[in-house]
């Protein structure tokens, strides 16, 4: 009878569970990573967990990734409000994010917002630019929402907010060019290719803003198409080709927080799931994650996903109903 007990407790712990551990194999490195995934689009809820396989398996960090989460119990980006177990942002060392207009309860951005107030470093990627919509004009995070006069958190914190697609959204790539005066950054150790096959972003980030990367967009989809050539006009009303300048597609900068503190910021405007089927790309995030963190960038950190990833191609509506956070337990 204890037996069943016991078994009939586990299984429950099992199905209530709304977010996934991943303790670190090898040397700990005595860091934590909180992952967020939230968006409705770029599948963010199979690119975190496979980041958080990847730097507790080969890098030694304890990950906890998070979710939203339906009333079903299953993975549902549209539920904007949800985060499960935000309780872990009290212990996070870093943040890695990728979420599209949250709007979280009280309890939850307050979580977040003394995480970033604590100084953590944050890794930011794709439609993080545009992180929060949706929270009343009374709410004591409306300063959040991306579509304010001032960019909300997007445009202060990370350096930019949402503007447009700069590229033919599903229809030209990205190649990530190293910009050549930074090119010994640390971030940049060991990535030799930068590809992304969403598009690339109108981004202007601030002048505090070190540039890592400019996206080159593409004619199609695939890494071995040709660059496009073609003007559009920039928000500001300049008409301009499209690359000439190159946006920028990843940035770092160092910006003062709420509490007086600094924190590390690393932005990359790629980084759907699908890119980060890329060698380069999945490595330009990890070496972000050891600089965020302050630790010595590996001359070539190893990327190499941890099991199979076959990451669902972006779309509204594209991701799989019906997942449950175990889906993306490690392994046994």
């Amino acid at each position: 009878m204890k037996q069943i007990i016991l078994s009939l407790l586990a299984a429950t712990s099992l199905i209530a569970a709304d977010h996934l551990v991943y303790e670190p194999a090898g040397e700990a490195k005595g860091k934590h990573i909180v992952l967020l995934s939230g968006d409705e689009e770029y599948r963010s809820e199979e690119a975190m967990p496979m980041l958080g396989k990847l730097l507790s398996q080969r890098h030694g960090f304890k990950c906890t990734a998070l979710f939203s989460i339906g009333a079903d119990g299953t993975i549902d980006p549209a539920a904007g409000a949800s985060l499960s177990h935000p309780e872990a942002l009290d212990s996070a060392d870093a943040i890695v994010m990728l979420l599209r207009f949250r709007h979280w309860d009280e309890a939850t951005s307050k979580k977040f917002q003394a995480a970033v107030n604590r100084g953590v470093p944050i890794i930011a990627l794709r439609t993080s630019t545009h992180a929060f919509a949706g929270y009343a004009k009374d709410s004591p995070f409306a300063a959040w929402n991306w579509n304010n006069a001032d960019g909300g958190w997007g445009r202060k914190v990370l350096g930019e907010t949402w503007v447009s697609h700069w590229g033919k959204h599903k229809f030209e790539a990205t190649k990530g060019i190293i910009e050549a005066a930074n090119a010994n950054h640390p971030i940049l150790r060991g990535v030799s290719d930068l590809f992304a096959n969403s598009d690339v972003y109108e981004a202007a980030p601030p002048a505090d803003s070190v540039i890592l990367a400019r996206g080159q967009i593409l004619q199609g989809m695939t890494a071995d198409t040709p660059p496009a050539a073609y003007a559009k006009k920039t928000k500001a009303g300049a008409e301009q080709d499209v690359n000439t300048p190159m946006m920028p597609v990843a940035w770092v900068r160092v910006v003062k927080n709420d509490a007086g503190g600094e924190n590390k910021i690393f932005c990359t405007t790629m980084g759907a799931a699908t890119d980060l089927a890329t060698e380069g790309t999945r490595r330009l995030v990890v070496n972000a994650v050891f600089w965020g963190l302050g630790l010595e960038v590996p001359e070539k950190a190893e990327v190499t996903p941890v099991g199979d990833y076959q990451p669902t191609m972006y779309g509204f509506g594209s991701f799989q109903k019906g997942v449950k956070p175990e889906t993306h337990e490690l392994a046994k």
